[in-house]
Formats: structure tokens, C-alpha cells, sequence
């Protein structure tokens, strides 16, 4: 069997558990969106960088800038900067492909604050990062897709334990896909 070419994001908009994904974020606030992605990058993406030695400063920075925005400590305005910042640190990592999508998962989930369509967007990247970390990068399409499968479950359950029911300010999001 052929080795399968290595995609930056796993997963579509088609795919059940990302639609139930998308119907939670459209009735969630952004405070509430980014809340659940910061929590869930660092306990699953984070490990990733560090393990492959390519966790930057400029993630955690972001990181630390989505928390300040969180406690409203920075306007956006301030916070914007540490956002590219960290994009320009994921688009530098390119010798390991669960290194380079976990890190453009964290950058992506940073920056929701910014753009709420995000929520879905660190999504994809975090489903390659699982399944590359977990499946090495010599496995079939299957066994990707059967990971990206499982972390959009995982994904999906953190969203539930942390969604607000009845949330009176939900972000609007016009989905492009």
C-alpha cells in the first residue's frame, strides 16, 4: 500500500460529529468558545509541541494573551500582535507533521477571539495532530480518518461539559463551508 500524503487538517464540515460540533459553537459565546479551545489545546496540543522540542514562546504567549482577554485584563487591539505572532510560529515548524499541526491548532484556537469561525478551524488542524502523533506518519487513510474521528468525539465532549444552555450572547458565524 502506497503512503498516503500527509494533509495539514483532518476531517470536513461534513462529517456528523463536526456538524454536531458546529451547531453547539453557533449557540455559544466567544468569551465560552475560547475558553473551550484554550483549555483543550493545552491539555492535548501543548504536550504534542513539547514532546516533538517545538514548543515556541510565542504560543504560549498567545495563550496567555487569549487569558487576558478572557479576564478582561487587554483589549483585542493589544492582544492582535501575539496572535500573528504565534501563526508565524506554526507556519515555521515544517520537519514534523503533528508538531506543525498541533501548533497551528493552538495558533488557530488563539485567535478565535478575533475570528469565532476559529472555533471550528483549530478543529481540523487538532484532529491531524492527534492522529499523527498517535498513527506516526506511515498509516493508511483509514486509520487517519478513524483518529480524526475520535478526537472530533473528544472534541466534541469538552464543548458539551463546558457549553452554556440558553446562551443569551452567541457569537454570530456565517459558515463559509
Amino acid at each position: 500500500m502506497a503512503k498516503p500524503k500527509l494533509r495539514k487538517m483532518l476531517g470536513n464540515a461534513q462529517h456528523p460529529l463536526v456538524i454536531k460540533l458546529m451547531r453547539i459553537i453557533e449557540t455559544q459565546s466567544q468569551d465560552t468558545l475560547c475558553r473551550w479551545a484554550l483549555d483543550y489545546v493545552q491539555a492535548h496540543y501543548f504536550p504534542i509541541l513539547n514532546q516533538k522540542g517545538c514548543c515556541d514562546s510565542r504560543f504560549i504567549q498567545a495563550a496567555q494573551t487569549v487569558e487576558n482577554l478572557l479576564h478582561k485584563r487587554i483589549s483585542l487591539k493589544e492582544g492582535k500582535p501575539f496572535f500573528k505572532q504565534a501563526a508565524a510560529a506554526a507556519r515555521e515548524i515544517d520537519q514534523d507533521p503533528a508538531a506543525q499541526a498541533a501548533a497551528k491548532a493552538i495558533s488557530v484556537a488563539c485567535s478565535i477571539a478575533q475570528t469565532p469561525t476559529n472555533a471550528l478551524g483549530f478543529t481540523f488542524y487538532g484532529a491531524a495532530a492527534y492522529a499523527y502523533d498517535c498513527a506516526g506518519f506511515e498509516a493508511s487513510r483509514q486509520v487517519y480518518e478513524q483518529l480524526a474521528t475520535e478526537e472530533f468525539q473528544t472534541l466534541l465532549d469538552a464543548l458539551n461539559l463546558i457549553a452554556v444552555l440558553h446562551e443569551p450572547n452567541p457569537v454570530k458565524i456565517n459558515w463559509n463551508c
